[in-house]
This record gives C-alpha cells, sequence and structure tokens, in this order.
C-alpha cells in the first residue's frame, strides 16, 4: 500500500498525478512553454483534491527522461524541492517506459519500439518487451536508451510497434521491424499517470531513491547535470 505523487514535464504536455494503492488522479495538460508556471499550482490543486498534504505521501516520483533538456530540470529541481522539504524518498521513471505503459494497456501488444523526437534529425529510442502476470505488468528492456539518428538504428528479429513522437520517422523506423506490419501511435506522450503506476511497482520493489540521487537521464554526452541547490522549504 503506497501513496505516491508523480508528474512529468519532458514534453510539451505538462502532467501531475496522484496514486493511492492504484487509485489514480491526474491532471494532463498540453502546455508547451507553460511548465514552470503550472507544474506546482497543479501540485497543490491534486494534493487538494485528495485531501492530503505532502508528508503524508510515500513518495515522488518524475520522469527522467529522455525528454526536452528544459523540461526535465524543471521536474527533477521540483521534485528534489518537494521531497526534501518532505523528507521523501524519490522514483525516477524512464519516460519512454511510461509511454510503452500506456501503449500496453491501449493495445495489448507485446514489443514496442519507443521513440521520442530529440531534434536535430535524432530520436530518443528504446526497445521493450511487456509481459503481464496476475495484473502485473512487467516491462524488459530490450535495448538500452539511446539518442541516434533513426537510419542508424540496427534491424529488429521481433516484430515491434512503436509508439511517441519520434515515429514521425515512420517510413524509415518501420524498415527496422520484419514485415512493416508495426502498429503506431505517435500521439501518446509520457503522462504522469503511467509514470506513477511504474513507480507503484518500483515502490514495492524497493527502488526508491535519496532525494540527492534525482537526476534526469539526458542520453546526449555534451549535457551534464549540475545539480542545484535546493530552495524549496516543506510545504
Amino acid at each position: 500500500m503506497s501513496t505516491i505523487l508523480s508528474i512529468d514535464t519532458s514534453t510539451p504536455a505538462c502532467s501531475v498525478a496522484l496514486n493511492v494503492n492504484g487509485v489514480i488522479l491526474e491532471d494532463f495538460r498540453m502546455a508547451p512553454r507553460m511548465h514552470n508556471d503550472l507544474i506546482l499550482p497543479m501540485v497543490d490543486q491534486i494534493l487538494s483534491q485528495a485531501e492530503l498534504k505532502l508528508s503524508q505521501l510515500d513518495a515522488i516520483a518524475f520522469g527522467r527522461g529522455p525528454g526536452s533538456f528544459t523540461g526535465l530540470r524543471i521536474a527533477a529541481g521540483v521534485v528534489q524541492g518537494l521531497a526534501y522539504g518532505a523528507d521523501l524518498p524519490v522514483i525516477p521513471v524512464s519516460t519512454l517506459e511510461a509511454m510503452v505503459l500506456e501503449a500496453y494497456r491501449k493495445y495489448q501488444k507485446d514489443y514496442w519500439l519507443s521513440a521520442l523526437d530529440a531534434r536535430m534529425g535524432e530520436v530518443y529510442v528504446g526497445g521493450y518487451h511487456v509481459s503481464e502476470i496476475d495484473k502485473v505488468v512487467t516491462i524488459e528492456a530490450l535495448l538500452t536508451e539511446r539518442v541516434i539518428k533513426p537510419e542508424s538504428i540496427d534491424t529488429f528479429n521481433e516484430l515491434y510497434n512503436g509508439v511517441g513522437s519520434g515515429w514521425i520517422y515512420k517510413d524509415i523506423l518501420l524498415t527496422k521491424v520484419p514485415n512493416n506490419l508495426a502498429l503506431v501511435d505517435e500521439n501518446i506522450a509520457p503522462r504522469a499517470a503511467y509514470i506513477g503506476e511504474l513507480a507503484h511497482t518500483f515502490f514495492k520493489e524497493s527502488k526508491a531513491v535519496s532525494v540527492y540521487e534525482a537526476m534526469p537521464s539526458y542520453l546526449r554526452d555534451e549535457i551534464s547535470w549540475e545539480k542545484q541547490p535546493l530552495k524549496v522549504g516543506k510545504r
């Protein structure tokens, strides 16, 4: 039994969710360049809706990336501040895996090539196999998360289905899977509800980390993360 707040600002979407023992409340908005203004009021609103305080949570989760450099910094910084102030552990969750979970729920397909548009002719990509036993979903990484030009991705033996904005390069990516028969949904974006669902499982598996380990995953080598001093006090 756990109560977990999750946030995501890794793409133009901005979302906050509260997972209370598997029951999920979510606020999801398409809000390009508005994350800084929206994220904390959205957190306050969803906690108020559930009549909970930060101190009553078990952990805070966030979309650790890959995704927008600025968006990832916002999410990590907000989570650091909230978790530090309330003395809570943090659960970083892959945005690519969160999209896979949503796609699996929607289509019940097992193999997914999850991709986000990384600009500059590149994609953030990961390959996954999904299994479900007794309503518990497990996502196994078959292709390590990376940033790469779509034409440089190796050809796969498995029939991957596609999810995420990186499938704007559909014509190229479909040549990487057998028979070009993959189902593709470019409209699924990372969202806090699915980050929270994965975090719920990770929490039970003791995979939460301290606030000092709550770092984003940029994937691009030239971008480094320098943790800023924590400035958000107790709420």
